[in-house]
């Protein structure tokens, strides 16, 4: 897939809502508030159970209850389609 521009970037954010831009490294964030640990690695593991067979890395930070997505592609060095498709399917788990 092609990298896209800055424009449709900004263009395809609202089609994810809650994910922000990081402008400096050109990749999408969001951060969930789970209940507990416990929960925050259950939700990780189902994300991952959809996210297994895709190829498409996606860097996961879990801070007790608090887990953060953050989604590039690196062969693009920015985002791509694809990016914006698994946000919206990280969306639909949480």
């Amino acid at each position: 897939m092609s990298k896209l521009s800055l424009e449709q970037v900004k263009l395809y954010l609202g089609k994810v809502p809650g994910w922000k831009l990081i402008e400096d490294r050109m990749a999408l964030s969001r951060t969930y508030q789970c209940r507990d640990f416990g929960t925050a690695i259950s939700f990780v593991n189902r994300v991952a159970e959809l996210l297994e067979y895709d190829g498409q890395h996606v860097e996961i930070h879990v801070v007790g209850g608090m887990v953060t997505f953050t989604l590039a592609t690196r062969e693009a060095k920015g985002l791509t389609g694809k990016d914006f498709a698994l946000a919206q399917i990280i969306s639909k788990v949480s």
